[in-house]
């Protein structure tokens, strides 16, 4: 009976011993999940950077040859190696130029002779107006004091210096137009080999065998008509 109180004893004296170390293990048993350690990975930059494509080196001829035209007329068809186009650009821009030079300078003295009169009539006098620096061929128009008349012809030059100047827009645009259309086509072939032959032909539609008309135009371009039996 001693024995076993002492066994009994013994054992309450263990249990207190397990307890503390199994909440040890407890502790130290902690779930990889419930405690984050590791270092937070540094985010990648997705910032996309459009950067816009300025190499003129890729700009297809006829887009070379309207920038060269339209800085300076004529470049494109040079450009373009359509040298007898030329005199036709300057040609066409040379006429609204002296249209515009020819009617500005008109309209200056028109205007100039319309003041000069305005003031003879105010003042009565000639001598200290200008009358003098009058164009020659305005001197009838200003002795028989006809203002309206001037002023008739100093509107319709400054109108023609206007239609001048559209003008001249107009044809540098077409300069423009002409050398971009040119610029497309360099790169198109165009063969003088045109033929016209009949040979053998056959329809997969219909199934039948025919004569078929053959029509050649360059080295890659074949039409071919067939007419069957």
């Amino acid at each position: 009976m001693f024995k076993q109180s002492l066994v009994i004893a013994f054992l309450l004296l263990l249990l207190p011993c397990a307890l503390v170390a199994q909440a040890d293990d407890s502790l130290k048993q902690v779930p990889a999940d419930s405690v984050d350690t590791r270092a937070e990975a540094p985010k990648k930059d997705t910032t996309v950077i459009t950067v816009k494509d300025t190499d003129t080196s890729r700009w297809s001829p006829g887009k070379r040859a309207a920038v060269y035209s339209a800085i300076f007329p004529g470049a494109g068809q040079v450009y373009n190696k359509k040298y007898w186009k030329l005199p036709l650009v300057y040609g066409a821009l040379a006429f609204p130029t002296y249209t515009f030079v020819d009617n500005l300078n008109w309209f200056n003295k028109t205007r100039f002779a319309f003041n000069t009169l305005t003031k003879i009539v105010n003042s009565q006098y000639r001598d200290s107006t200008g009358y003098d620096q009058i164009d020659p061929k305005l001197i009838p128009i200003v002795d028989r004091g006809d203002l309206n008349g001037l002023k008739n012809y100093r509107n319709d030059f400054r109108r023609n210096v206007d239609y001048s100047v559209l003008g001249f827009l107009a044809l540098w645009g077409l300069n423009v137009i002409d050398a971009a259309v040119d610029g497309h086509l360099r790169d198109f072939n165009i063969s003088d080999d045109l033929s016209l032959q009949i040979k053998p032909g056959y329809m997969p539609i219909a199934n039948t065998t025919g004569v078929g008309v053959v029509l050649n135009i360059g080295k890659n371009h074949v039409n071919r008509v067939n007419s069957g039996r």
